[in-house]
């Protein structure tokens, strides 16, 4: 059986319908933000601490729209697969950065060619851009 990593993940939109993605420090692939829950959190509130301490982005367990669960090859751990607890969120893209572990924030629209990750391309992104 493929060990499997527990995340909380965010797809974020501004309202001309881009999508927010970060990369990690020292990677390579993009994907939606969001983070492993700490003992005791739940996915929503990880999820919530995860936005603000990764991009600086105030929001509540309120304002997230469930997703689902989702799973896919994990991007960064091979041989892994990621268990994804996926949210939906509407932004204002002022103010965004990346701190924490975060390299880099982008926004990217259905033509923007960068690396994304699996659950990216599988699962979270289909939901908002049908696939072509």
């Amino acid at each position: 059986m493929t060990p499997e990593i527990l995340v909380s993940a965010v797809l974020i939109t501004d309202t001309s319908g881009r999508a927010l993605v970060v990369r990690k420090n020292g990677t390579t692939t993009f994907m939606q933000p969001g983070g492993k829950p700490e003992p005791g959190e739940s996915a929503a509130e990880a999820a919530v601490r995860e936005l603000n301490e990764e991009l600086g982005i105030e929001t509540t367990v309120d304002d997230l729209r469930p997703l689902g669960r989702h799973r896919a090859a994990a991007a960064n751990e091979p041989g892994h697969t990621v268990v994804a607890d996926a949210f939906a969120l509407t932004i204002d893209p002022a103010g965004v950065s990346p701190r924490a572990e975060i390299a880099e924030a982008l926004w990217i629209t259905p033509d923007t060619d960068v690396p994304l990750a699996p659950l990216s391309t599988q699962a979270l992104l289909p939901l908002v851009w049908p696939r072509r």
